[in-house]
């Protein structure tokens, strides 16, 4: 019997320690396995669910001891694997808070040497034993995450020399053996190097770009919602920028295109305890016009219990990304919640969401996240919805759930 808080129409079928890492940010399922992305065990671990009711873990994908690889993609038979300096560690109070400073090279050291920075590609024909094929370093520190669909182009986020923090970044993947950069694009100020002056507040950063068609759709932590043209896919071109900060609270991280729809889900990611800082949303943006997007509603916040008085991180984190090869609607939107756990919406009236289900963990068994000022609750951070309405759902230190909806 699976543990949990509260649930409204998903059932829980399995938790999981990942082999005694329990930590975990992104995951993504392939050929009834999940590919775990560690936040501080580092390296990936990989979860055979033929049986989704028990979940082994079968094998481990170390990274370089002062590197993470907390994002990847996987897409037929690739597994693409960030690798980036790890400055969590570094700057553990002030990750969020302000633009990165990685230009003392006695933090960081060497790309190759002192860190393993870039994109690494993996064969998993037998997702049980991937086999590293690829590997192609940046002028920098590493990326941070990525958008692929199985295509010849990679769009990432990318933490290189010269800049104040991460830029958009398109990869060639028609050689798997060897990804090659095919071009850059940033927000004006972000070239330090190139004489730009950085006038923003906060973070500024690409979080992460979603693709669809030739738009890219940038969530860009304290510069808030980017769209590009990525017709030319040498040539990035800017359509539209929106910043919601001030007033609201920032921390873009991801923006969610629903094409048929005409829309983009936008969410803040809440980054600190409910008590410290403001509510953060998750924004419906029309863009049909791409622009000129346009704030037309907000998420309902989740109130089947007092989670600012539980404590902790209370609001969005990240949304389910419909995936080509999984579960796609136009309609639902899966987020997670942090210490809400995993939350669904629905947007058949885009104006008015509804949440129509819901899943909350208990509180961790475990915990190894370095933030020790930080209330021990539960933080769910990703989830993955396959095809068949199986879940996996990940958390900074309870370990893998894997959950089953029923809408």
């Amino acid at each position: 019997m699976v543990a949990f808080e509260s649930a409204k129409k998903i059932k829980p079928l399995a938790h999981c320690d990942q082999g005694g890492r329990p930590d975990g940010a992104q995951v993504m399922i392939n050929k009834n396995h999940v590919f775990v992305f560690h936040p501080f065990s580092g390296g990936v671990t990989v979860v055979d669910i033929a049986d989704p009711a028990a979940p082994k873990p079968v094998n481990f994908l170390p990274v370089h001891p002062r590197s993470w690889s907390i994002h990847g993609q996987a897409f037929g038979d690739l597994l693409l694997v960030i690798e980036e300096f790890d400055f969590f560690k570094l700057l553990v109070k002030d990750y969020y808070g302000k633009s990165l400073d990685l230009s003392d090279p006695k933090l960081t050291g060497k790309n190759g040497v002192d860190y393993s920075g870039g994109l690494r590609v993996y064969d998993i024909k037998n997702p049980a034993a991937p086999k590293a094929v690829g590997f192609m370093p940046v002028d920098g520190f590493g990326l941070h995450r990525l958008w692929w669909d199985g295509g010849r182009y990679v769009y990432a986020s990318a933490l290189l020399h010269g800049f104040t923090d991460h830029i958009f970044m398109v990869i060639d993947l028609n050689d798997p053996a060897r990804p090659v950069e095919v071009s850059r694009w940033w927000l004006p100020g972000m070239w330090k190097a190139g004489g730009e002056a950085n006038a923003f507040s906060g973070r500024v950063a690409l979080h992460h770009p979603i693709v669809s068609g030739d738009v890219a759709y940038c969530g860009w932590r304290d510069g808030g919602l980017v769209v590009l043209d990525v017709a030319d896919k040498s040539c990035p071109k800017l359509l539209a920028h929106r910043n919601l900060r001030p007033p609201f609270g920032g921390n873009t991280h991801t923006a969610l295109p629903l094409p048929t729809r005409g829309l983009v889900i936008v969410d803040d990611e809440a980054s600190a305890d409910i008590s410290v800082e403001p509510m953060k949303h998750t924004w419906v943006f029309d863009v049909r016009e791409k622009m000129n997007p346009v704030s037309i509603a907000t998420m309902p916040i989740p109130n089947d219990q007092d989670y600012v008085a539980k404590g902790g991180a209370f609001g969005p984190h990240n949304l389910w990304e419909n995936r080509p090869d999984a579960f796609v609607s136009d309609t639902l939107v899966f987020a997670t919640y942090q210490n809400a756990g995993l939350r669904v919406f629905d947007l058949a009236d885009p104006f008015r969401p509804e949440e129509v289900a819901y899943f909350v963990p208990p509180p961790p068994k475990w915990w190894i996240d370095p933030r020790t000022e930080l209330k021990r609750v539960l933080h769910s951070v990703d989830v993955y919805v396959r095809s068949d309405g199986l879940m996996a759902l990940s958390d900074y230190n309870a370990g893998l759930y894997l959950l089953e909806i029923a809408l």
